[in-house]
């Protein structure tokens, strides 16, 4: 492949030109690198530095002024490895911005003494109540209360909230929640719930629950305009009377409630949610570590259809856009 050919490296964070390097040195092992650049139609400089960040990688070894290539499976588990532990990393640094949105705020200049503080938000329509929510979950620092009685969740609303619930409880924010008794009795529900019992929620269940309640931090409320009929909008506010009151009333209903862990316990389920197969747990690990799915079902000592076939069964087990995506919900889970 010459330096021209399409970069497949970069994802995996390799610049071009060390791209170039490590494919050359796969072709060619054994050879001198000092003047690699020359082969390559690449300037001396950056060259230079590609191949020295290789060294520090260990994705090239040199013996006596020669050098060579390392195994593709090693390279690739390697860097994928690097690469999640800084995308990991950048997440965790992102879900830390409430300084910043402070220290912004501070700009903003104090309203006049007897403006309106629109304390109370009036919200309509489904994509805007999405985008508050959205909102007030990404700033969330230690508390979400929600009260849901829904009586099962369609896929759409387990999709759309899995990133909204995930997103805080990743970043330590304690989220307790009421549901209705009758959601355990739907398969997808139970099982969402689950997962967000594993991943540090408290859920309680209720017998009858009508009322819809969300509270961010004690400092907003979200309730209904109507509780019939939750689809005419919400009210969304940080008057502390309004607060104070959904926070004890969510409260009164808390102390009532049943412990879901318990009641799922009952049942005689785990609450980690689906347990793996010892062949699927195989091949997850080495669909995360190793290059090539040929590898991957030699080493699991499966045919190649079977082992791409548990792939897309795993992918699909913990809803994943691709394998990359997968290996970040199997860390999730503790599964890897």
């Amino acid at each position: 492949m010459s330096p021209l050919a399409e970069h497949e490296m970069l994802v995996l964070g390799l610049s071009n030109i060390e791209e170039d390097v490590y494919r050359h040195l796969l072709r060619n092992p054994g050879i001198e690198v000092e003047d690699i650049h020359v082969l390559l139609r690449h300037e001396a400089e950056p060259t230079r530095r590609s191949v020295q960040r290789l060294r520090e990688l260990k994705i090239i070894q040199e013996v006596d002024g020669l050098a060579r290539a390392c195994e593709p499976e090693l390279v690739v588990a390697r860097l994928a490895e690097q690469r999640l532990e800084e995308l990991y990393d950048g997440i965790r640094s992102l879900t830390h911005l409430r300084p910043l949105v402070d220290s912004l705020g501070r700009e903003v200049p104090e309203p006049e003494l007897g403006e309106d503080l629109r304390t109370v938000e009036r919200i309509t329509g489904l994509e805007a109540i999405r985008t508050r929510l959205d909102e007030l979950a990404f700033f969330a620092r230690d508390e979400v209360l929600a009260a849901e009685p829904y009586d099962a969740l369609t896929p759409e609303n387990i999709e759309s909230s899995r990133p909204l619930d995930m997103r805080c409880l990743r970043r330590g924010v304690s989220c307790r929640s009421l549901i209705r008794r009758t959601a355990l009795e739907d398969g997808p529900t139970r099982a969402y719930l689950q997962e967000l019992t594993a991943a540090g929620a408290r859920i309680r269940v209720l017998d009858e629950l009508d009322e819809l309640m969300l509270v961010y931090d004690r400092h907003t409320a979200l309730v209904p305009l109507d509780p019939s009929n939750t689809a005419k909008g919400a009210l969304c506010s940080q008057e502390e009377g309004i607060v104070t009151t959904v926070v004890n009333n969510f409260e009164r209903l808390w102390a009532g409630a049943d412990d879901f862990t318990a009641l799922v316990e009952q049942r005689g389920e785990s609450l980690r949610g689906p347990e793996l197969t010892e062949i699927q747990t195989k091949v997850l690990h080495l669909m995360c570590t190793v290059g090539k799915d040929e590898i991957g079902a030699r080493e699991a000592g499966i045919a190649l259809r079977t082992y791409r076939r548990h792939i897309s069964d795993l992918m699909q087990l913990l809803g994943a856009e691709n394998r990359a995506h997968a290996a970040l919900l199997a860390r999730e889970r503790s599964w890897i």
